[in-house]
């Protein structure tokens, strides 16, 4: 028995793969991607093809992961960069607030316990080292680590 919580506007590609105790709503997600336990991922985010997303990993709306990346375990996106509970004294609503956004280029990694802030684009083939947390853009095809995540490296090809 499958315990999944997927949504019936979720857009799924060819031979997706999903395993159990994920939550998936509103999104899209390309082919032959596999979604580890425990992972949700929010509406309005589009995952690509081929990608690896890795348990206990949260994507939230108004996330694009292009094609081919790896995301690690426990890697959590953020769309606020000022969350609030409430507004005016009530609990926020959607008219509250606007989702930031956050690109993952084509071919990126990014390490176990890793969080990305909004409004940020990791570039193309680029590594992000576990336990960063990502508050700027980082360039295509280096090696980036740290809190706050800095440029290490260019990448090597055999990586």
């Amino acid at each position: 028995m499958a315990f999944q919580k997927i949504s019936e506007d979720v857009k799924l590609g060819e031979g997706v793969r999903i395993v159990d105790f994920v939550n998936l709503y509103g999104c899209t997600i390309g082919d032959h991607t596999k979604i580890g336990t425990f992972v949700e991922v929010q509406k309005n985010a589009v995952i690509g093809r081929n990608c690896k997303i890795s348990s206990h990993t949260f994507i939230c709306e108004g996330v694009t992961i292009e094609d081919n990346v790896f995301v690690g375990h426990n890697v959590s996106f953020i769309n606020d960069k000022y969350p609030r509970a409430t507004a005016e004294g009530r609990l926020q609503t959607q008219e509250d607030w606007s989702v930031e956004p956050t690109r993952v280029c084509e071919g990126a990694s990014i390490g176990t316990s890793t969080t990305v802030l909004s409004n940020v684009t990791i570039g193309r083939n680029s590594i992000i080292g576990a336990g960063s947390v990502v508050t700027r853009d980082v360039p295509d095809n280096v090696v980036a680590a740290g809190n706050p995540c800095r440029v290490l490296r260019p990448v090597e090809p055999a990586e």
